[in-house]
């Protein structure tokens, strides 16, 4: 048995977790043996934080923890087990923080990353089937999750063990389908003067305002007055760092509530969340499954339920039948990421 540290580092909040890891010839296995949130603006540098959690542990357990590794997911890029965290003003080393915090081996790794590796440590309340597909053992994973952006990973098994690798997909063009989406891609090239859209701007939470935008703006339906205030409100404050309305919840929330014009909104974006999923899953047959992360998926579950995801998903034509053989979870669990930072700290 091995304990490890693994966080889950946030410009808003940060969550670290003390496990023991059960070493065997089967899937990792992790218990959990202390968790704690941060404020993570409360702290100039990961080091107090982490020492003030040890220290908090150690008293619970009457013991020292005796950390062997460690692994921080970071919301940001890494490069060379090190990370510039602006939100905070955090410069993160691999090196630095091993020294500083007495732990042998830490490494940082990207939260989408992170994603991927909580894959491996799902069980099955973690996620909803929309498709079972034919799930073929030792085949390729894909993982796509819209939030602020559209992160995309995919993991290849190599010697009996999944490896995860990032990917920047989100950022290939966006490919409309039909009359309207064809409309949606003008629109937003005119209105935001560039001459290329990326799926990431339709698939993601900016994407579902763009979209509602579009929709309100053709008057394709008609707009309550209630949630046009609060659209107005936040159309007002762009360029602020602090708005006080997120309006992709808004507008989440407004469909939910039966709001034409949200509905809509959110039909569309399932639509373009499915035919993206589609790209990815042409491009890697994952028939070890494909993970829908990110935390607008897990919300918006009916809304991906309602058919439309899955019928954008498998329309590819003569490709279709290929499609269908493909698992397809949506992803419940909101620590996955936390839990892919432990089973890559199981591994160092």
């Amino acid at each position: 048995m091995t304990r490890l540290l693994a966080g889950d580092i946030g410009g808003t909040k940060t969550i670290l977790r003390l496990a023991e890891v059960h070493s065997d010839d089967g899937p990792i296995k992790l218990q959990t043996l202390h968790e704690m949130r941060y404020v993570s603006a409360e702290y100039l540098d990961l080091v107090p934080m982490v020492r003030a959690f040890l220290a908090d542990a150690a008293s619970c357990m009457g013991c020292a923890p005796g950390i062997e590794k460690a692994c921080f997911a970071i919301a940001g890029p890494v490069v060379n087990n090190t990370s510039v965290l602006t939100n905070l003003s955090w410069t993160l080393e691999g090196d630095r923080l091993s020294r500083e915090l007495n732990i042998p081996n830490i490494s940082l790794i990207n939260d989408f990353e992170a994603v991927g590796y909580g894959i491996l440590g799902l069980g099955e309340d973690d996620y909803y089937t929309l498709q079972v597909g034919k799930p073929q053992p030792n085949a390729p994973i894909a993982v796509i999750g819209a939030g602020t952006g559209l992160g995309q990973g995919f993991l290849i098994p190599q010697g009996g063990v999944y490896y995860v690798y990032p990917s920047e997909g989100g950022h290939a063009d966006f490919a409309p389908r039909s009359e309207l989406e064809f409309q949606l891609l003008k629109y937003l090239l005119d209105k935001l003067s560039i001459n290329r859209l990326s799926a990431e701007r339709i698939v993601s939470g900016q994407g579902i305002v763009s979209i509602y935008q579009f929709l309100r703006d053709r008057q394709l339906a008609e707009e309550s007055p209630d949630i046009g205030a609060k659209i107005l409100t936040w159309e007002r404050e762009a360029g602020k760092a602090e708005k006080s309305v997120d309006p992709g919840a808004v507008i989440s929330l407004g469909a939910q509530a039966g709001d034409r014009l949200c509905q809509q909104t959110m039909t569309l974006f399932s639509s373009s969340y499915g035919a993206e999923a589609g790209n990815l899953a042409l491009k890697l047959l994952p028939f070890g499954g494909l993970y829908i992360a990110g935390g607008i998926a897990a919300k918006n579950l009916d809304v991906l339920k309602a058919g439309g995801f899955m019928e954008a998903f498998l329309d590819k034509g003569r490709m279709s039948p290929l499609l269908e053989q493909v698992p397809v979870h949506v992803v419940l669990n909101p620590q996955v990421g936390l839990i892919g930072a432990a089973v890559r700290a199981a591994r160092l």
